[in-house]
């Protein structure tokens, strides 16, 4: 019986094909959490809703935009989180930073060029005043998502009965204050919003800093397994061509 090789070649690579197509597609219909109103229908009952995750602007190749990304993290987020597994030295030269621009950086945490980045304030500190330690951010993106980190930011809303008057539609009575309240008062919806995207592309880049080289790899592996199909179907066309 004739066994042809391309099906045992061209079969998975189909099938991991559909595989990560329905991935991507999953990914985009991911909800971020749910949220509750009340039920005009029926007073004292809560209506039950999805809250969609938004797509966060992902652009590793960005260079511009994960500079802004890592000052507002370095200026703002910085007091609370750490990217342990992030060196400034990796981080300076990834974004080429200034000398000067890394010192400043580097000054606010008391650290040296190699070191990780660590938090501002004490972990015991944090814990004290909001009842959990904040987590480090290094593989944030890669445990959650960058949408998923994306829309918590975008979502914060005020609410006078949480001690530090807001809550969030992702995570109900969340104990991070809204430290970017500020911001977002002062640069309006939209701006706020580019300026979020700006942080969480860092936070992808600082989760994975080699993934742009290792997805160029990747197309090279794909394109040279694509091309091995054209030899080995040929071979394989010669080996059975007498085989009735």
């Amino acid at each position: 019986m004739k066994i042809s090789i391309t099906k045992y070649l061209f079969l998975p690579a189909l099938t991991l094909c559909s595989v990560l197509l329905m991935t991507g597609r999953a990914a985009y219909a991911e909800n971020c959490g749910t949220f509750t109103t009340p039920d005009p229908a029926h007073p004292g009952q809560l209506i039950h809703h999805d809250y969609a995750c938004q797509a966060a602007p992902i652009d590793i190749t960005n260079q511009a935009s994960l500079k802004r990304g890592a000052e507002l993290f370095m200026t703002t987020c910085v007091s609370c989180h750490s990217l342990k597994y992030l060196r400034y030295e990796r981080m300076a030269a990834d974004l080429a930073l200034s000398p000067e621009q890394i010192k400043t950086y580097m000054a606010l945490t008391n650290s040296k060029i190699y070191d990780g980045i660590d938090a501002k304030t004490d972990a015991e500190m944090q814990k004290k005043a909001f009842g959990v330690a904040p987590p480090d951010l290094s593989l944030e993106a890669r445990s959650h998502g960058p949408d998923w980190i994306y829309t918590y930011l975008l979502s914060f809303y005020p609410d006078n009965k949480r001690p530090l008057g807001f809550n969030n539609k992702v995570i109900k009575d969340v104990a991070m204050p809204n430290v970017l309240a500020g911001l977002h008062q002062q640069l309006g919806d939209k701006a706020f919003a580019a300026q979020v995207g700006d942080l969480v592309n860092f936070l992808n880049y600082a989760s994975e800093p080699k993934q742009h080289i290792r997805k160029i790899y990747g197309l090279f592996v794909i394109g040279f397994l694509l091309l091995f199909l054209i030899p080995v179907y040929l071979l394989n066309k010669e080996y059975w061509k007498d085989v009735k």
